[in-house]
């Protein structure tokens, strides 16, 4: 009897566990199935309290002013901005190819030289010398080089640097970034006589994708950033991604060909600029251009630098209407008046520019009919402000003038023999 009972009371119990078991199975599904159901309100959930617990801990080292939750979302939204913004990029992102007539060379041997005659004649008899020599035989098409540009109109119009298309001999041929292996004879219609930036026209179709500027004005350090261009002139439409480290950097720029050009005001980043993509954009996170990738930094890590674009807006509204880049000049040529210049001369001022003659007697200092010597400038006057701004290591002459347009009014403030006066300059187009 006892063990009868014994068997019923364990039976019971497994009963009781088995049961339980299945209620448990049963709770998990029905959790299962709202947690699916709701799966994106879930996470939403679970992420915003995750950051409200982030933000508590670390409110107290960034302040009351720092809003963590705007961080982890921009954070967290980056990837998808620089993936959309490559979306929309890309495909007005061209690469440029450079061909060119070169010597074909081949390889002879003169049987009649003077130098076969002595070795292979009597005195050695038996021994035949024979030096290979090298003859051209006619010309043929050759890749000589790559860079990148993006197009800027529907009609075809590209964005490029002077440097990559500076070759008056050669072809240029554009591959645009749809991934298809389409190419367009591309013709160049200006180069800049100032900035390192030429413009090429394409013809095929009057629905060209194209990019849109932003304000390069409002840039911001830190600010997020993406390089798109033809990486070492064979990886099309290389991707890197950085931030803005710097702004209103003046540089010399080196065309890998003996020649050198200032540069200011330029934009510095850590996005990876590689030889080949110069010419091509700099851009936000909108996919929109904020500079033209132009130089790297020699012996550096990340360092590279492109023009701000406000810089081309004039060069673009110049081609379209004049068929070719008008830029406005003083016409006196100077150099910046430094302390140390200031000591060795003893001059009266250590800022402006100073109006010189250059080293030989035909660089005069001031080009004779031009809106300086129309104006009255004269050799030694120093140039202090140009439309109220000084002149100094922040602010150049050149930097201000590429801001103006042919016909503006220039008001300067100048140091003749001790005493100051204004002049009012009209600027006039470069003469070709």
């Amino acid at each position: 009897m006892n063990t009868s009972k014994r068997k019923e009371s364990l039976k019971f119990l497994l009963w009781g566990v088995l049961g339980s078991f299945i209620t448990f199975l049963i709770f998990l599904g029905i959790l299962g199935v709202i947690f699916y159901s709701h799966k994106e309100k879930f996470a939403k959930f679970v992420m915003n309290d995750f950051m409200h617990d982030l933000n508590d801990a670390y409110s107290g080292n960034f302040g009351d002013e720092y809003n963590m939750h705007s961080f982890s979302g921009s954070f967290l939204n980056q990837e998808m901005s620089v993936v959309s913004a490559v979306k929309r990029a890309n495909p007005a992102v061209v690469s440029i190819v450079i061909t060119k007539d070169v010597p074909v060379l081949e390889q002879y041997y003169d049987n009649n030289s003077s130098f076969h005659d002595f070795f292979g004649g009597g005195l050695f008899g038996g021994f035949n010398f024979q030096i290979p020599q090298y003859r051209e035989n006619g010309t043929e098409k050759k890749e000589v080089g790559g860079g990148s540009g993006f197009l800027v109109s529907q009609d075809g119009l590209i964005i490029t640097n002077k440097h990559v298309v500076e070759d008056p001999n050669a072809e240029y041929t554009v591959f645009l970034g749809n991934g298809s292996e389409d190419k367009y004879e591309a013709k160049v219609l200006a180069r800049d006589p100032v900035l390192d930036i030429a413009v090429l026209k394409i013809e095929g179709t009057e629905d060209f994708p194209f990019l849109e500027f932003d304000d390069s004005d409002h840039l911001e350090l830190g600010q997020s950033v993406i390089a798109i261009g033809n990486a070492l002139g064979e990886f099309r439409n290389s991707v890197s991604v950085g931030v803005v480290s710097g702004l209103s950097r003046s540089i010399v720029a080196g065309d890998g060909r003996g020649g050198s050009e200032q540069l200011d005001e330029v934009v510095q980043t850590d996005a990876a600029i590689n030889p080949g993509n110069s010419g091509g954009p700099l851009l936000d996170l909108q996919g929109k251009v904020i500079g033209v990738n132009v130089a790297v930094a020699n012996g550096s890590q990340n360092i590279g630098f492109a023009l701000p674009v406000n810089l081309l807006k004039g060069v673009i509204e110049s081609v379209q209407k004049d068929g070719k880049i008008v830029r406005p000049f003083l016409g006196v040529r100077f150099v910046p008046v430094t302390k140390e210049l200031k000591e060795a001369n003893k001059l009266s001022v250590d800022y402006g520019v100073l109006i010189i003659r250059g080293e030989n007697r035909t660089e005069l200092p001031i080009v004779p009919g031009s809106p300086a010597d129309k104006a009255g400038l004269e050799e030694n006057d120093i140039i202090l402000e140009a439309d109220g701004q000084k002149l100094d290591e922040t602010r150049s002459l050149p930097t201000l003038l590429r801001k103006k347009n042919v016909g503006d009014t220039l008001k300067l403030k100048i140091l003749h023999k001790g005493s100051e006066k204004e002049l009012d300059v009209k600027l006039e187009a470069i003469p070709e």
